[in-house]
């Protein structure tokens, strides 16, 4: 037992799990939109979130602490690495006009991590409000935008749909870790529960996924889309009314993460039924 949580913290710890999140959405969009499975594309934004997530995470303890790392952190240091190195070789396998348009998104995520205001004292992280629309802005453009431009698609109704879509779930889904959050975040740090208290964030989160839910609607799928949605959908409506400040360890982590990737396995599901 002792050596599977040890497995499931790194999993978790190494931004493994919210890479395979990204990578499922990816994945959905392709299904949506009816495109090949993109290898070098796909790898290369699972490759580059376990990066761009622990570059995040990590970047300013290596700093402080860069002595006295301790063994998980410096493990996770040289996996982050190789994923980096990974993600560089995909890189080369996809087109120069795919790279091109993920550079907004890769320059935010940086931002995010990296002081470059009030004097260099702060991020965009430590910006009220800002927080949860860059995350959700940068995941939308990486799963919905970015296979669509790399597949030489025209940005169409549909795409702006899935795309806003995609941003409305996202936001949804980082509720619960803000909630959690509430006990341990700054007071200057004004999110969403912090804000307007517990109960208004999941009547927030429900109106968002009721959008959601209308522009799954008006996207046209078909029945065998629409299904496996409706149950990510109830879940995720779950997941949210349950949320509170009080949490398990693996309640937002892991089984929040984890729903999108339960999202492309219902696909899977009914397109091979």
């Amino acid at each position: 037992m002792k050596g599977l949580k040890i497995i499931l913290e790194f999993y978790l710890n190494a931004s493994f799990h919210v890479a395979l999140a990204v990578f499922a959405f990816l994945r959905i969009t392709e299904i949506y939109f009816e495109l090949p499975f993109n290898q070098s594309l796909d790898y290369f934004i699972f490759f580059g979130t376990i990066t761009g997530y622990n570059f995040v995470k990590y970047a300013g303890v290596a700093k402080l602490h860069h002595r006295s790392l301790t063994s998980s952190l410096k493990v996770i240091q040289v996996f982050s690495l190789g994923c980096f190195l990974i993600m560089c070789y995909y890189a080369t396998q996809i087109k120069l006009s795919t790279l091109i348009v993920s550079i907004p998104f890769n320059i935010l995520t940086v931002l995010y991590a990296v002081p470059f205001l009030s004097g260099f004292a702060k991020n965009l992280r430590q910006i009220s409000y800002l927080k949860i629309i860059i995350v959700a802005f940068v995941w939308a453009g990486f799963t919905v935008l970015l296979p669509l431009v790399d597949a030489g698609l025209s940005l169409n109704v549909s795409a702006v749909i899935l795309f806003i879509q995609r941003f409305l779930l996202v936001v949804v889904l980082i509720l619960p870790f803000d909630i959690r959050d509430v006990k341990y975040d700054a007071i200057s740090l004004q999110t969403i529960p912090k804000k307007i208290g517990l109960i208004q964030t999941k009547r927030l989160g429900l109106l968002l996924l009721i959008l959601a839910l209308i522009l799954e609607y008006l996207f046209e799928a078909s029945a065998t889309l629409n299904t496996p949605f409706m149950l990510f959908f109830f879940m995720v409506v779950l997941f949210l009314m349950r949320s509170k400040i009080e949490q398990s360890k693996y309640y937002s982590s892991f089984y929040v993460e984890a729903l999108p990737i339960i999202w492309w396995l219902f696909l899977l599901g009914f397109l091979n039924f």
